[in-house]
């Protein structure tokens, strides 16, 4: 792609500069002959693009690039347009009939130009080339490092989420587990049910959400199938008040970015009292998701060894949806609020 774009840059430049070269040409009252534009595009044509390309292919890479010698630079380029303007000048001088001669608009008369004149002319067209290679080649390079830089910073945040997910899914399966041990330990008919559950839900954790998006009714799905399978660990089931309003079908939304803070009510907060049950609610339209869940505390109820959920799922919205969330939590003395918006 680099070069692609390079070589585009290149090819549209000397198109521009032939066009520009060839009106004279096209429009001079000289009858012209296949050696006028043997000179003309051939002799010229060679120094020109020879100026050009030795600068950007190099004396740049070389001395200024890997060297870092910028005094050799400038005396090897001064050495460049000396050299290239005498040679225009003897091409010059040994066919004044073409090049060193034009007709005066005011008195349509062949006038023939001084050698001297034309010299400071072949230099200054020298150094234009020179310039001009100079401005090709650092904005080629200053493109293709910034090109790097992205893909470098496209596989770090890569590398990071994979990371973060990691990270996410061995902390919901240790927790899950526990939960199953429990019923198991007790003996609980709840155990086969859960293990199920559970099956289910690792389904979409390994393979589901390997994909970089997926339907927000899937996600709703796993979110519910996670509730269903804590509400095993409790005699009489867990108090749980899930409401949901709008549209869920055809939204796309980061796989597993709702789940530790639904963890986090059930591990942290009081899941079994119908009074004061955890609720969560889900607003959606084409563009928002609104999603809100609130739980009592238990101040008994603390893991020490806890806290990845939620600061994980902060880094991976900051990664995924920079500048199009707003988390908003509240902590206080009874109960503990997480609402997250969300530009789907």
């Amino acid at each position: 792609m680099e070069n692609k774009g390079s070589f585009i840059v290149n090819v549209l430049f000397w198109l521009f500069i032939t066009s520009i070269c060839s009106l004279p040409v096209l429009y001079s009252k000289t009858p012209l002959t296949g050696y006028h534009m043997l000179v003309f595009f051939g002799y010229y044509g060679i120094i020109n693009v020879s100026i050009f390309y030795i600068n950007y292919t190099l004396l740049i890479p070389q001395l200024i690039k890997r060297r870092k010698q910028y005094w050799m630079y400038i005396l090897a380029i001064t050495t460049l347009i000396v050299l290239m303007s005498a040679v225009k000048t003897v091409i010059g001088t040994l066919n004044p009939e073409i090049v060193l001669n034009y007709t005066d608009g005011a008195t349509t008369k062949k006038v023939y130009e001084k050698v001297s004149t034309y010299i400071i002319r072949a230099i200054f067209m020298s150094g234009f080339f020179v310039v001009i290679s100079c401005l090709l080649k650092f904005a080629a390079d200053w493109f293709a490092n910034e090109r790097v830089n992205r893909h470098l910073e496209t596989e770090k945040k890569d590398m990071e989420l994979q990371f973060l997910k990691s990270q996410l899914n061995p902390h919901f399966l240790f927790n899950s587990l526990n939960n199953i041990y429990s019923l198991a330990y007790q003996k609980s008919d709840k155990t086969a049910d859960a293990v199920l559950k559970l099956s289910e839900i690792m389904r979409y954790m390994i393979y589901e959400s390997n994909d970089g998006w997926v339907s927000l009714s899937k996600e709703i799905e796993y979110l519910q199938s996670y509730i269903e399978l804590q509400k095993l660990r409790f005699k009489d089931g867990a108090a749980v008040d899930f409401t949901l309003n709008g549209e869920i079908d055809g939204q796309m939304i980061v796989p597993l970015i709702l789940i530790s803070f639904v963890e986090n009510a059930f591990k942290h907060g009081v899941a079994n009292d119908p009074n004061d049950p955890i609720k969560i609610n889900i607003i959606a339209n084409k563009k928002i998701l609104h999603f809100s869940i609130t739980n009592k505390k238990h101040n008994h109820n603390k893991d020490e060894m806890g806290g990845v959920g939620l600061s994980n799922v902060e880094r991976r919205l900051q990664l995924l949806y920079p500048g199009r969330y707003k988390l908003n939590i509240v902590n206080s003395t009874s109960h503990y609020t997480s609402e997250l918006m969300l530009d789907i």
